[in-house]
């Protein structure tokens, strides 16, 4: 008597519910509001340095005193950013977005309404507090819904977003300021920021972040992390070659920070531009500096495609060209001629942000992306953007504006040294992270390994969706 098979069932495939399909849409879309969000960080940080003239004049404070309103942000964002970064890879990164987008909003209000140099300290205090792990967070997000090769590229909008959030916040900072007084720049930029954060809260959740991962947001093998695993804090150093690259991004941000903090009163000293015009004139180079920022991390990626190891040449002789231009620039007299060098050292002077934050993605485990970004906007703000406004502000005051800022690029021959250090050592590196990871070389090759193996990927299924569970609680 002939008998028929009776079909096996898979009871998991059958109880788990199917994947959710990922949205070719939604990852542009959490990529605009978070780029709007760093648009709002810096408009709140840099709005301050169209003011400069009006404080000055108001309060009678000394330029050191000035720069010390940026330096203040910058030193908490280096400070806390590590700790805040560890904290929003666990608790989860886009609520950690949206509660440092309130701090900062509340903080820039604080700041209109202070009566003297101390309150303003205490209230760009806590602007720093609040920005201090969105840089990590919010780039740790957007790597995640993203394809990997896109790194640098993504690196370079998203600090370009910085950098033209200076650019509006010093213009129109300038222009509010001289219509409706300094007060007002600071509350229009609070407003901002407090509708950007609504919006995106609103949007952009983070068990829809974790549904709508790429697929090859891991994808290189040195990166690729196993489901469950968690690198030790100690791996965020674990090589030359990462902490070189540390360092590199702080030290071509030492530049970048006195640009920004004193090229409008630079124009307004030296061409004698009125606050508002001075200001305007800034921005203009601010974009410069956010269109290189977006340039460098395109090319970055074009030239690097097979070559990962080449970032590194690729920095190396983007810093000797914005050191040349800087130095060179600022040491002559005002006129076409110094404003042309110094426009295309702006071009240059962060074009290097995108290819460096690619290389500490290559050279950490995924577990701590947000961590090692943290480690990286560290190093940038105390390195950079507290170190550069502060020195520069301090020797202001006995050589001469012009004079410290045509010395600040030397900060890329430091760079330099580092990158050349870090090249030499990245294979190295990148071994060390591809040795942090369990082995999963072995295959299974029968059919109950096939079978074991078919119901670890669903219950690796269920555990995404408990996960996301998770996180939205």
């Amino acid at each position: 008597m002939e008998t028929k098979a009776t079909p096996e069932i898979d009871c998991a495939s059958a109880t788990s519910p199917p994947p959710t399909p990922r949205s070719r849409i939604y990852p542009w879309v959490v990529l605009a509001l978070i780029l709007g969000l760093m648009l709002s960080d810096y408009m709140s940080r840099q709005v301050l340095s169209s003011i400069y003239p009006f404080l000055k004049q108001e309060w009678d404070l000394s330029d050191a005193e000035l720069a010390s309103f940026h330096s203040v942000v910058a030193l908490m964002v280096g400070l806390l950013a590590l700790p805040l970064s560890i904290l929003a890879d666990r608790w989860g990164r886009v609520k950690s977005i949206v509660l440092m987008a309130t701090i900062w909003s509340v903080a820039t209000l604080l700041c209109a309404v202070a009566a003297g140099y101390e309150q303003m300290l205490a209230a760009r205090f806590l602007v720093g507090v609040g920005e201090a792990a969105f840089g990590s967070a919010g780039i740790a997000v957007i790597f995640s819904v993203f394809a990997a090769r896109l790194r640098a590229s993504l690196s370079g909008a998203f600090y370009a977003a910085g950098a033209m959030g200076s650019v509006i916040g010093v213009a129109l900072g300038g222009t509010v300021a001289t219509s409706l007084g300094w007060r007002w720049s600071f509350g229009v930029m609070a407003v901002i920021g407090f509708v950007l954060a609504g919006l995106f809260s609103l949007v952009v959740t983070d068990r829809r972040i974790v549904q709508q991962q790429s697929p090859e947001a891991e994808a290189p093998p040195a990166e690729s992390g196993t489901d469950g695993y968690r690198a030790p804090l100690s791996s965020l150093f674990s090589s030359v070659s990462v902490v070189c690259a540390y360092a590199t991004a702080g030290l071509q941000m030492f530049t970048v920070g006195a640009l920004t903090a004193w090229l409008p009163s630079f124009f307004n000293r030296y061409y004698s531009l009125a606050p508002d015009r001075a200001g305007a004139v800034a921005a203009v180079y601010f974009l410069a500096i956010g269109l290189g920022m977006l340039v460098g991390g395109i090319a970055t990626d074009r030239i690097c495609r097979n070559t990962p190891d080449r970032r590194w040449s690729v920095a190396l002789a983007l810093c000797a060209v914005a050191a040349l231009l800087l130095i060179v620039g600022f040491g002559l007299e005002p006129g076409p001629p110094q404003l042309a060098l110094l426009a295309g050292g702006a071009l240059c002077a962060a074009s290097i942000s995108g290819g460096i934050t690619s290389v500490v993605a290559s050279l950490t485990h995924p577990s701590l992306r947000a961590s090692a970004f943290g480690t990286v906007t560290m190093s940038n703000s105390v390195f950079g953007l507290a170190l550069g406004p502060f020195v520069v502000g301090l020797a202001a005051d006995r050589i001469g504006l012009d004079v410290s800022l045509q010395w600040a690029p030397l900060a890329y021959v430091a760079a330099g040294v580092l990158l050349i250090i870090g090249r030499r050592t990245y294979s190295a590196g990148v071994q060390r992270v591809e040795a942090l990871r369990p082995d999963t070389s072995v295959r299974p090759t029968s059919l109950a390994d096939r079978t074991r193996t078919h119901g670890s990927h669903e219950s690796s299924s269920n555990r995404v969706d408990n996960e996301s569970n998770r996180l939205d609680n």
